[in-house]
């Protein structure tokens, strides 16, 4: 948050040393009373240096954000893809999705001793663990993280978090990781219809069009395999995991608002302990009831597990604490970018067919996903660029036309003598 505070300074100051340097230059104007045009041209050439300066330093501190967006898509991309093909690889091992959602999902602890370890580098005013821990707790009510708030905020989120990884790492088993990421970008459209109908978000007609083009998506990725059956169940697994991922979501908006760096690595973190406390039960049952059964634990790919879980975890930084540095469309383009990444390792790995169906269904999609990273007031930009547009027509068409008739005037001046001395 410090940081975010820090990169709004630089604006601030980039006005205020002109506004200084015209008091100033006004009493000297009462006490040495210099010519009016030697002051105005002196505050000009001061006030536009300090001008210059400042906008170099707003330039400045603009591109440093960019190329930290770069390095964050990179990360994101290489993250949420690399987590996908490493979970395909570990179940050629390890046949356990459910099992594989529950280790990762403990790995969620790190996330707030982490972000205390960022707050003791990069924060002025330093807090004990236990304070920060106290203030960050505040985001659950007055009374802090009691039991009562525990049950009725942070264990429904818990199920869905659970429910949105398992659909996801279990549609990796039926289909090719390509149409997996893919399909499972349709939970901003997912997203964006639940805010209009829950959250009363306003209705944008662009929107609603990048929905209506998820859905074709979907609808093309299923016939694209001619609707076999291990291929409509994947496909409806993501799409189950798009939809959790939406309404987990849609329903933190709505019953906790808007959180702090601070208050959301205290609320990933205790989702870990919610599924250590009662989702460890589970993957026991799967484990004795030979659901979800390996033969011993030394055939468990450790490496495969632990890999997907940094990744994972990696993922969910980036995800949640990117905005700090960067602007948060870019942070979206990172998932829209992993696709053709899957989409290359899936064509030198696996037997996928780029028919035409699939390549226009993943088209369709990303284009549904691009619409909706545009702003709420990309119609009034546009419409303020075309209005710009059709002035500067306006200002060069008179422009065009003086030269013209001053061309005639002159051509007309040259041929008159001609004519005269040609008459005598």
């Amino acid at each position: 948050m410090k940081k975010h505070s820090a990169r709004v300074a630089p604006l601030s100051a980039c006005n205020s040393p002109v506004l200084t340097l015209t008091k100033v230059e006004g009493d000297e104007h009462s006490r040495e009373s210099p010519a009016p045009a030697e002051a105005q041209m002196q505050a000009g050439v001061e006030g536009g240096g300090r001008g210059n300066h400042c906008c170099w330093k707003c330039s400045v501190t603009q591109l440093k954000k960019f190329f930290w967006g770069v390095a964050v898509v990179l990360g994101v991309c290489s993250s949420w893809s690399g987590s996908t093909q490493l979970a395909k690889l570990t179940f050629k091992k390890f046949d356990a999705p459910f099992t594989l959602t529950w280790f990762a999902t403990n790995w969620n602890f790190l996330f707030f001793p982490l972000y205390y370890i960022g707050h003791v580098f990069k924060s002025t005013e330093k807090q004990s663990p236990k304070q920060r821990y106290r203030e960050c707790c505040r985001f659950f009510g007055d009374n802090g993280l009691t039991m009562k708030v525990f049950f009725t905020k942070a264990a429904p989120f818990g199920v869905l978090w659970t429910l949105t990884n398992y659909l996801y790492l279990h549609a990796i088993k039926k289909i090719n990781t390509t149409d997996v990421s893919v399909l499972f970008c349709c939970n901003k459209a997912f997203v964006f219809l639940l805010s209009w109908i829950v959250l009363r978000d306003r209705f944008m007609g662009v929107r609603i069009v990048a929905a209506i083009l998820a859905i074709a998506g979907i609808v093309m990725m299923t016939y694209a395999d001619g609707f076999h059956s291990h291929s409509v169940i994947g496909i409806a697994l993501v799409v189950g995991s798009a939809s959790m991922s939406a309404l987990y979501k849609v329903l933190f908006k709505l019953l906790l608002g808007s959180a702090k760096f601070g208050e959301a690595a205290l609320f990933l973190s205790v989702l870990s302990v919610f599924n250590v406390l009662f989702i460890t039960c589970i993957p026991v049952i799967l484990y004795f009831t030979k659901v979800e059964y390996w033969s011993s634990f030394d055939v468990i790919p450790w490496g495969n597990l632990c890999g997907f879980s940094i990744l994972l975890l990696t993922f969910n930084i980036l995800l949640n604490f990117g905005i700090a540095i960067t602007y948060p469309t870019l942070i979206s383009l990172g998932i829209v970018l992993s696709v053709p990444v899957n989409a290359i390792v899936d064509h030198y790995t696996s037997e996928i067919v780029f028919n035409s169906v699939r390549v226009i269904a993943i088209v369709i999609i990303g284009l549904g996903f691009l619409l909706l990273l545009l702003p709420e007031e990309w119609d009034v930009w546009l419409m303020k660029l075309l209005t710009r547009l059709k002035v500067r027509k306006k200002e060069e068409i008179p422009e065009g036309n003086g030269d013209i008739v001053s061309g005639l005037q002159s051509k007309s001046r040259r041929t008159r003598p001609s004519m005269s001395s040609f008459a005598h």
